[in-house]
């Protein structure tokens, strides 16, 4: 049951909140158009399609925003509550620093329910439209996929491989392709010096092509310069576009780094980590909270323009540390766990510290 106490500190955590959001998303939406305007415009892209990209890039900007936004915006209403005393009173009237947190913590789970339900359900769908956008428009003749080195599990039986793959021209180089037979034993392995993928006649067509097949312990050769012929697989499923993750629901995800991780894929870190994150997000909402709260409940000389400058500080110190065990996870075989509960737990006892500093 919520007092008056907390209906007032929870009505203004999340009329702040909201405040922030409004505030500063149409500024992102208006920096972002001020850069890529030049390129909207040589690129022709049609009107429809911008405002449908910005829709989109509110949802995906904005909730990975969305607990920095929280955060900014405990440090401002209660940097308020202090600068007027109302804190004070509270905690001299008997309420303890712990009851007093109570409000926030109930924030902080709306806050927290709002990004588990977007990061899983909602902005994945925007990320199609959004990553679209980028590449078409944006992003022109930058790679989208994972191009060297590529190996697939087709299924129990069959293995495919190529050294590269170029998207453009549908074509793969140094394609290996074996297949074994019930017991796990060789049955064929084709080779060719590349793979192309003609689209008219629906046909893969092999250069220097090569058969070994071994039959009653015998090995069988054919070899051709070149050979048309079909296969079960699509040659530009052979390796998705880098942000295929994030634009699955959970789901999905889950189901897709499955078969990612049974076909062995090289980039799996890439994508598991991107299922972490979205579990992440909701946690680090109460983390930022508690932090914020024992930031600004304290009455100081500098007042909120003090508070507001250490909590942009531990913002982008926090962006920090989550970019960079993420690119260790992605380039060098980091665990994506860790890369995910390493930045979240330091911040995590950083909070305990500051609160415990704040009850005194």
């Amino acid at each position: 049951m919520l007092t008056i106490l907390d209906r007032y500190i929870l009505k203004r955590y999340l009329i702040t909140f909201m405040g922030m959001l409004l505030l500063f998303v149409p500024i992102g939406i208006m920096a972002n158009l001020a850069e890529k305007i030049g390129k909207i415009i040589d690129n022709e892209a049609p009107l429809a399609e911008v405002i449908v990209f910005y829709g989109n890039f509110t949802l995906v900007i904005g909730n990975l925003l969305l607990p920095i936004f929280l955060f900014l915006s405990i440090i401002f209403f209660t940097s308020k509550l202090a600068s007027n005393t109302e804190i004070v009173a509270i905690l001299s009237s008997g309420v303890s620093f712990g009851r007093f947190l109570r409000p926030y913590f109930v924030g902080a789970t709306l806050v927290a329910i709002l990004i588990f339900m977007m990061g899983m359900f909602i902005v994945p769908h925007a990320s199609i439209g959004f990553n679209e956008f980028e590449y078409k428009y944006f992003k022109k003749g930058k790679q989208t996929r994972v191009t060297e080195n590529i190996f697939n599990q087709l299924n129990e039986r069959d293995y495919l491989y190529v050294s590269s793959f170029d998207p453009n021209r549908q074509i793969g180089y140094n394609f290996t392709y074996e297949h074994f037979d019930s017991i796990g034993k060789l049955d064929y392995k084709i080779s060719a010096s590349n793979i192309r993928w003609i689209a008219d006649d629906s046909i893969y067509r092999l250069t220097n092509y090569e058969k070994r097949e071994v039959r009653n312990e015998t090995e069988y050769i054919n070899a051709k310069r070149r050979l048309d012929t079909v296969f079960a697989f699509k040659i530009d499923d052979l390796t998705p576009v880098s942000y295929v993750a994030e634009t699955k629901n959970l789901f999905e995800l889950n189901d897709f780094i499955e078969d990612q991780r049974r076909k062995g894929a090289s980039n799996i870190n890439a994508y598991v980590l991107v299922k972490y994150k979205r579990w992440a997000l909701p946690i680090a909402a109460f983390i930022l909270t508690v932090i914020a709260v024992a930031v600004s409940s304290v009455k100081r000389r500098g007042g909120m323009g003090l508070n507001l400058a250490f909590g942009i500080g531990v913002a982008f110190v926090y962006i920090f540390f989550d970019k960079v065990f993420g690119t260790l996870a992605e380039q060098s075989g980091f665990s994506p766990l860790l890369a995910v509960v390493i930045p979240n737990l330091l911040f995590g006892v950083f909070a305990i510290y500051m609160l415990m500093k704040a009850k005194r």
